[in-house]
C-alpha cells in the first residue's frame, strides 16, 4: 500500500510506528523521505545498526522484548520503549538512562492474551505500582501509557482490546497518560475503536516479510 495513502487513512490523531524490523536500511529511508520519524524494531542489535547508518532525527521504537543487560546499547538514542514487561527492566532503564543523562519514554506492556510466549504485567501488579506512585522513584523514566499485543486468536481481541482501554482510562484519572498502544497491520481497526492513539504497522507499509 501506498505510505501516504495508508496514513491518510487513519485518523490525524493517531501515532503511527512504521515496524521496520527485517526490512533494509534503504526501504526505511524511502519513508523517512516522506516525512516519517517514527519506526519500530524489536531487536536490539539491529536497531542499533540501523540507527548508526540512517538520519539521527528517526525516532525510533524498541516494540521486542528487552533482555536488561541489552538496555545500555539502545539508551543514548532510544525514544520510546514499549516492552517494559517488569519493575526490574524498569529499574534497569533508569539506571542507563541516569548515566546517559537522559530521560528516557516508556510503555509498560500489560499481558492481555492467554498466550504463554507473551509476557507482561497483570492488572493487579499496575494497581500496586499506580497507587503508590512508585514509578517517582525512578527519576530517569517517564511512563507515557500502555501496550498491549491482542491474541493470535483475533476472535478474542475486542473483549482484550476493550478491557485495556477501560484501563487506560481508569488510571488517566490519577496519572496522566499519553499513549496507549495497541493493534498491528491486521487489527488497528478494531484498536483505534478501543481508543488506541499509537498504532504498530509493518505489512501494510512495507509489504510482508518473507
Amino acid at each position: 500500500m501506498d505510505f501516504n495513502l495508508f496514513k491518510r487513512s487513519v485518523p490525524e490523531n493517531i501515532k503511527i510506528v512504521a515496524v521496520s524490523k527485517t526490512k533494509p536500511v534503504e526501504k526505511i529511508k524511502q519513508i523517512y523521505d516522506l516525512g516519517h520519524k517514527d519506526f519500530g524494531e524489536n531487536k536490539v542489535q539491529e536497531m542499533v545498526r540501523k540507527h548508526q547508518e540512517l538520519p539521527d532525527d528517526i525516532n525510533w521504537h524498541l516494540i521486542g522484548k528487552l533482555q536488561r543487560n541489552k538496555v545500555k546499547y539502545i539508551a543514548p538514542f532510544i525514544h520510546l520503549i514499549h516492552s517494559v514487561d517488569s519493575e526490574k527492566l524498569l529499574s534497569q532503564i533508569n539506571k542507563e538512562a541516569e548515566k546517559n543523562n537522559r530521560i528516557i519514554n516508556v510503555l509498560l506492556q500489560i499481558k492481555i492474551s492467554n498466550d504463554p510466549l507473551k509476557t507482561g504485567f497483570n492488572f493487579s501488579e499496575l494497581d500496586n505500582m499506580f497507587s503508590s506512585f512508585l514509578f517517582l522513584k525512578y527519576k530517569f523514566v517517564k511512563v507515557l501509557g500502555f501496550m498491549g499485543m491482542g491474541s493470535v486468536d483475533y476472535s478474542k481481541n475486542e473483549e482484550e482490546f476493550k478491557k485495556i482501554s477501560n484501563y487506560f482510562k481508569e488510571i488517566n484519572q490519577i496519572y496522566d497518560l499519553k499513549y496507549l498502544s495497541l493493534g498491528m497491520s491486521n487489527d488497528y481497526k478494531l484498536a483505534i475503536k478501543y481508543d488506541s492513539n499509537m498504532i504498530r504497522i509493518g505489512s501494510l507499509i512495507f509489504g510482508s516479510r518473507n
